[in-house]
C-alpha cells in the first residue's frame, strides 16, 4: 500500500510538471532556442557558417518543443515561398548598417513592434523568426556572426515584453502545433491564406521604420 501510494504521488508531480504553466522565464528561454534553431536551420540551407551556441532545442528539450521548432521552420518555409525577396536582405530593406549592436537592435525591436501594432497571431510571431533568420544571415554576409547572438537576444526581450501573455493564454508555445494539418496542400491552402495579411504588416513595418524621425 506504501509504495502504491507513493508511485500515486510521484506520478502526480510528474503530470504536474507537464501539465503547469510555463514561467515567463521558461517562455523567454524557449523562444529564444527557437530563434537560435530556426536561424541555424536557414544559415545551412544558405550554405552559410555559424558555430550555434548552445542551448537549442534539440540539445535542451526535445519532445514537444522540438516539435514546434519544427513547425516554426515549416510554416516559415510557407511564408517564404510566397514572397522569397520579402525576408532576404533585410539590412538593406530597412537601409542599416550591421556595424552597430546597438543600430541592430533598434531596427529590429521597431520593426518587431509595427508588425504587432494590430494584436498578436501565430503568423506574425513565424513572421518576425524570419525577419530575425533574414538579419542573421545578412550578419554572417557581411562578416559580422557575433551579431547573430544580439538578434537572438532581441527576440528573446521582445518575447519577454510583448507576447509572454498571450503565449501563456495559449498554455505555450506548443499552441503553434495546430496551424498544422496532415494534408500538405490543406496546410498550404490554410497557411496562405493566413498569412497573406502577415506579409503586408511585415512591407508596412519596413516602410515605418524607414520614415520614422531618426
Amino acid at each position: 500500500m506504501e509504495m502504491l501510494r507513493r508511485s500515486s504521488v510521484f506520478a502526480a508531480e510528474v503530470f504536474e510538471v507537464f501539465d503547469r504553466s510555463p514561467t515567463d522565464k521558461e517562455l523567454v528561454a524557449q523562444g529564444k532556442a527557437l530563434c537560435r534553431d530556426f536561424i541555424q536551420a536557414r544559415l545551412q540551407r544558405a550554405g552559410l557558417g555559424w558555430n550555434k551556441p548552445e542551448h537549442g532545442i534539440s540539445s535542451s528539450a526535445g519532445g514537444r518543443m522540438a516539435e514546434v521548432s519544427a513547425t516554426f521552420l515549416r510554416l516559415g518555409d510557407e511564408l517564404e515561398y510566397m514572397r522569397p525577396a520579402v525576408y532576404r536582405n533585410i539590412a538593406r530593406q530597412l537601409n542599416i548598417s550591421l556595424s552597430s549592436e546597438t543600430v541592430l537592435s533598434d531596427a529590429f525591436l521597431a520593426v518587431a513592434a509595427e508588425i504587432f501594432t494590430a494584436g498578436i497571431t501565430w503568423g506574425k510571431v513565424v513572421s518576425l523568426y524570419a525577419v530575425a533568420a533574414g538579419l542573421a544571415m545578412d550578419c554572417v554576409k557581411q562578416s559580422q556572426p557575433a551579431l547573430v547572438l544580439t538578434i537572438v537576444d532581441c527576440v528573446g526581450e521582445f518575447v519577454r515584453t510583448t507576447l509572454v501573455t498571450w503565449l501563456k493564454r495559449r498554455g505555450g508555445w506548443t499552441d503553434v502545433t495546430k496551424c498544422v494539418v496532415t494534408s500538405e496542400s490543406s496546410l498550404r491552402s490554410h497557411w496562405l491564406v493566413s498569412s497573406a495579411y502577415n506579409l503586408g504588416h511585415f512591407l508596412k513595418a519596413v516602410i515605418f521604420f524607414l520614415l520614422r524621425e531618426r
